[in-house]
């Protein structure tokens, strides 16, 4: 008798409720096993962790503001992918769209009236992280250009222009060498909603409930699921398949767009270096975390901004080394992968009189 993988007729719910929990609990295990290989107690880095992500008001506020842009981006990515649409672009797509939001804070402010200001930030931000990603859509579409390899060569053009602006033509005057913009106008700033957290999590709520809904409860998400599974099936239905990519992909770009302008406008309040903090890759992590289901995206983003901000803590109570939050995150990546087979697979027993009468009808 022998086990083996067999594909499931419908996704099981059990496995995609189950499978997250135990695979944080494995990567629990796993990085305690390499924290005993530094000579430091597991549970009481997890402690120092926890109390320096959740510890107080303003470790909480901290947390919130890691978990902001990836609440965004984490939401943009699972979109995409939802279409089997591989978008590895979401730090280039907040990085450019941080530059848009910059672009119009500073330069649009001397003539246009203040309450028309942060609309037209965001409005330009979200737009621009939109076209970007627009890029490597009408690729795939129209010349079937792998848009993997795209969406993360675009990565760094976006990130070597914002350095570029911020370090040469754009760079404040005033600002004693130091590479960055002038401060925006206060127009342009996000309100705060408690300690440095701001109105972006709002943004990122909504958005969350709106994608949800429009994937569960309208004939377009029905019609992105249908090209999700199959897009030879969505054709043979009438589905216009290369319209719907790039209509899903641009949304997919507004939103992780936001995550940049809530950066610019919500922490930094200019463009600065710093914009580019990896926010994009890690929300890979929790887009696959939380199953591409939108509702689970703020929860697990928040679990993920918990990591970065304990992983700091660590460094300073544990004398580790703050990537150790970083490593975290890897460490749940790979038990998630390994674990969400089991969404769409089921082990089966193979063997017995069923394997003895196949070997005996063979010979």
């Amino acid at each position: 008798m022998s086990l083996a993988f067999e594909k499931r007729k419908t996704v099981s719910k059990t496995a995609l409720v189950v499978t997250p929990i135990l695979s944080f609990i494995v990567s629990l295990v796993l990085t305690g096993i390499l924290l005993l290989a530094f000579k430091a107690n597991p549970l009481t880095t997890y402690a120092a962790m926890f109390k320096g992500a959740f510890g107080s008001g303003r470790a909480f506020t901290e947390t919130l503001v890691k978990a902001i842009p990836l609440m965004l981006t984490g939401l943009g990515v699972a979109l995409a992918f939802k279409l089997k649409f591989w978008n590895i672009g979401a730090e280039g797509q907040l990085t450019l769209a941080g530059v848009a939001a910059s672009w119009v804070a500073i330069y649009w402010s001397p003539w246009m009236p203040e309450p028309l200001l942060l609309p037209a930030v965001i409005l330009v931000g979200a737009a621009a992280g939109a076209l970007w990603a627009g890029v490597p859509a009408l690729l795939k579409t129209s010349l079937k250009v792998d848009e993997t390899l795209v969406t993360l060569m675009l990565n760094y053009v976006a990130i070597l222009f914002s350095t570029h602006l911020y370090y040469g033509p754009w760079r404040d005057p005033k600002g004693y060498g130091f590479p960055g913009t002038e401060l925006f106008p206060k127009a342009a700033w996000f309100p705060r909603i408690a300690g440095r957290a701001h109105i972006g999590l709002y943004f990122a709520l909504i958005a969350a409930v709106v994608l949800w809904f429009v994937l569960q409860r309208t004939r377009w998400g029905f019609e992105l699921k249908v090209i999700g599974s199959s897009p030879k099936a969505a054709r043979y239905q009438g589905i216009s398949v290369e319209r719907n990519i790039v209509l899903a992909v641009l949304l997919s770009g507004a939103l992780c767009g936001l995550a940049g302008v809530g950066e610019v406008a919500g922490i930094s309040r200019r463009l600065q270096q710093g914009l580019s903090l990896g926010y994009g890759y890690t929300a890979i992590i929790v887009a696959w975390m939380a199953q591409l289901n939108p509702l689970a995206i703020p929860f697990v983003a928040v679990l993920m901004g918990a990591l970065l901000v304990g992983g700091d803590q660590v460094q300073m109570v544990m004398g580790l080394p703050s990537s150790m939050g970083i490593l975290m995150q890897g460490m749940m990546l790979f038990p998630l992968l390994a674990g969400s087979l089991f969404t769409e697979y089921r082990i089966k027993r193979v063997g017995g009189r069923v394997a003895r009468q196949s070997a005996e009808g063979a010979a």
